[in-house]
């Protein structure tokens, strides 16, 4: 691999995969990447390559965690649904019935699926915010809607854990990161986080990449986007979400940290239906295509996840992905610690793709 530190196991079949997985990963200036697919009951890829440090002394390995940014929002989400599949939360109930405080007029369905109009904070806040779960929910409590609930779509890109993890704090008692460990990624075994502890710190992957290209994300979009990511700031800043607070906090929107088979495996169990009953998976996967007035575009918002006729996940900024395809029947992760478009894992899916005999996307 010219030089490029890398492991991993992958069927014979999905060698082309592989190759181009290698040459994603020995084409990153900077960190490197993990690739994971699951296909007919079997772990067809697990794949891992290049640096976990900008300094190019820590080979990337099969435990290197990495923040995928959004490809956390459906961890956020299941957290929820288990607690409606409990029968603790009514999807069209209102939210101030478990979080009284919350001005906004909206339902916990239109909070899972991006509808609320909570996407952003007229008041300016600093960096100090995002560590402060009490504070930033306040600010939340407080905010009037970008515009009224269920009435138009857009992601609520920085807030969306806060909101439902809120909900979830509310009703069950923990916070999100907790719940999500002992009731999700605890039995399941994945090696996802939201708030890392000590024991996981030593494993995170820097992320790198924070040039002109990332920057430019914002060209093009609506007005609400730049106000959606930037306040509180530091979303962008390599030196805010490399740091060890921002890895401890809880900023279940974006700061997920885990490797891509967790992520895979994840899919996995929302897509084959071992995680939610029939019924809530089914609300999962029903949504609307409708204007995204803050990315911009068309999109499909199920409850959590991005829909479209092949199946469901999401996307991250900076490239990362999880998504569970209906079609081909399969679960594939790319997470990336260099941040850039998503060129690459467009590249590698389309590969398994044609292993498989499928169209491409």
């Amino acid at each position: 691999m010219s030089g490029t530190p890398g492991g991993g196991t992958v069927a014979p079949r999905f060698a082309p995969v592989e190759a181009a997985f290698r040459e994603v990963v020995e084409g990153h200036p900077g960190t490197g990447a993990s690739l994971a697919v699951r296909h007919d009951g079997e772990w067809v890829v697990d794949l891992w390559g290049g640096w976990a440090d900008a300094a190019r002394t820590r080979p990337w390995q099969r435990d290197t965690l990495v923040m995928p940014y959004s490809v956390t929002k459906p961890f956020a989400a299941v957290c929820v649904l288990l607690l409606v599949d409990r029968g603790l939360v009514a999807l069209d109930e209102p939210v101030a019935t478990y979080w009284p405080e919350l001005r906004a007029a909206t339902t916990v369905r239109e909070l899972l699926a991006h509808r609320s109009g909570l996407v952003l904070l007229d008041e300016p806040l600093p960096e100090e915010a995002l560590y402060d779960w009490d504070r930033l929910c306040a600010s939340l409590a407080a905010q009037e809607p970008a515009w009224e609930p269920g009435t138009a779509a857009g992601e609520s890109a920085l807030f969306y854990g806060h909101l439902l993890g809120e909900v979830v704090r509310r009703v069950d008692g923990r916070p999100l990161g907790r719940f999500l460990a002992e009731e999700v990624c605890g039995p399941l075994d994945l090696d996802f986080h939201v708030g890392l502890a000590d024991a996981e710190l030593a494993r995170v992957a820097e992320l790198t990449g924070f040039g002109d290209e990332l920057r430019s994300v914002g060209e093009g979009r609506p007005p609400l986007y730049a106000r959606a990511v930037g306040n509180p700031p530091g979303l962008l800043d390599p030196a805010v979400v490399n740091s060890e607070r921002w890895r401890r906090a809880e900023i279940p929107a974006v700061n997920g940290h885990g490797t891509a088979r967790a992520v895979a495996g994840f899919h996995v169990a929302l897509g084959r239906g071992t995680l939610l009953s029939d019924a809530v998976r089914r609300e999962l996967v029903t949504g609307v295509e409708d204007e995204d007035l803050v990315i911009g575009g068309p999109t499909t918002w199920g409850l959590g996840v991005a829909l479209d006729p092949d199946g469901f996940g999401m996307g991250g900024l900076g490239g990362s992905f999880g998504w569970w395809s209906e079609v081909g029947g399969y679960a594939i992760a790319f997470l990336t610690g260099h941040v850039g478009d998503h060129d690459r894992g467009d590249r590698l899916e389309g590969a398994l793709r044609e292993v498989l005999g499928l169209p491409p996307l």
